[in-house]
C-alpha cells in the first residue's frame, strides 16, 4: 500500500499494489496493521456498498456532524467514477475547498476522507458500484448535505447531471449561516 496526500489537509489517495498472474488478480482493500502506522485507533464500524445505475448521475455532498462524524475509505468495484471530497471544518486553511480524483475498477486506488469532510460522486460509466468502510454508523439526527451546484463550492462535475434523488436535490445552497464543522 503506498499513501499520498491530497491537496486537502487529511484528504489521502491510497494505492494498492495488486499481484497480478494468469489466474487474474488480488488486491488487498484494508490490513488494519498498516493503517494504524498511518492513523492510530482507526476502527470501521459499517460498511456499505453502493451500485449507481446510470452515467451522469451524482450522489451526495454527504457528511455527518459530531457526536457520529465519520471518515471514509472509498474503493470502486466496477466501473468508474468522479468522486469529490470538500472540507468543511471551520478551522482548516482548505475550508470549502473541494478536491476531486477519479476511482476506477480497473486501477488499485482508493480515497481516504477524513471527519469533516463532505462526500460525493459522479458515475462516470452505466453500473458504478463503490465500496464504503466507515468509522461510524449512519445517524440520522447527525446527517447534513450541500448542494452538489452550490456555487459557492463550485465543482465542476465532469458530465452533465443526470439523475440525482430528491433529498440531494433538496440540500439548501451555503449561506452565511453555516459554520462548518468543528474538528
Amino acid at each position: 500500500m503506498k499513501v499520498s496526500s491530497a491537496p486537502l489537509q487529511g484528504l489521502q489517495i491510497v494505492d494498492s499494489l495488486p499481484i497480478i498472474d494468469a489466474r487474474g488478480r488480488f488486491e488487498r482493500l484494508y490490513r488494519e496493521s498498516e493503517w494504524k502506522t498511518l492513523r492510530a485507533n482507526l476502527h470501521f464500524a459499517e460498511v456499505n456498498l453502493s451500485t449507481t445505475a446510470c452515467a451522469g448521475t451524482v450522489r451526495g455532498m454527504h457528511f455527518q456532524r459530531p457526536p457520529a462524524a465519520e471518515a471514509k475509505l472509498i474503493h470502486c468495484l466496477r466501473g468508474r467514477v468522479f468522486d469529490v471530497a470538500v472540507d468543511l471544518r471551520a478551522a482548516s486553511p482548505t475550508y470549502l475547498r473541494w478536491h476531486a480524483i477519479q476511482l476506477d475498477a480497473e486501477e488499485p486506488r482508493a480515497v481516504f476522507i477524513p471527519e469533516g469532510f463532505a462526500h460525493g460522486f459522479q458515475a462516470l460509466s452505466d453500473g458504478a458500484q463503490l465500496l464504503y468502510l466507515h468509522t461510524a454508523p449512519w445517524t440520522p439526527g447527525c446527517e447534513g448535505g450541500l448542494r452538489h451546484d452550490d456555487p459557492r463550492l463550485g465543482i465542476d462535475w465532469p458530465l452533465p447531471v443526470l439523475q440525482l434523488s430528491e433529498r440531494d436535490r433538496t440540500h439548501p445552497l451555503l449561506d452565511d449561516s453555516f459554520e462548518g464543522i468543528a474538528a
